[in-house]
């Protein structure tokens, strides 16, 4: 069994990136990018203690759920967020320092997308009654 990472180990991963700064998400220790979180310890109570929400696409999410149960999971807090709860006791380094490096182009990728405006013709659908 690998052995349990810390916020420490996770930050000393983030500190290689450009732009990376440390900071506070729900009380919690966070990552930002250009401010915007992308990785930090879980907040809500229904997530197993020493568990670290990482920012990713909802089907990559999905794929390392069903690929790694033991250390990738959700709870229903989490299911309409573009994230996966990761167990820091079971994830191994490797696996981590790549979580963390998603997450963070996962971030900075969402952050320069435009949405679509008003002025641009795109329209919300209606809402049946």
């Amino acid at each position: 069994m690998p052995r349990a990472f810390t916020f420490e180990d996770v930050a000393s991963i983030g500190s290689g990136l450009e732009g990376v700064e440390r900071t506070l998400a729900w009380g919690q220790p966070a990552l930002k990018v250009r401010g915007k979180m992308f990785v930090c310890m879980a907040a809500h109570r229904s997530a197993e203690p020493g568990s670290l929400v990482v920012m990713m696409d909802r089907a990559d999410r999905d794929a390392l759920i069903a690929d790694a149960p033991e250390t990738y999971y959700l709870k229903e807090h989490y299911v309409d967020h573009p994230c996966v709860l990761v167990r820091l006791s079971r994830v191994r380094q490797g696996a981590l320092r790549d979580v963390v490096a998603g997450a963070y182009r996962f971030v900075q990728f969402s952050s320069t997308r435009r949405r679509p405006s008003a002025r641009s013709g795109s329209r919300r659908p209606r809402r049946r009654e």
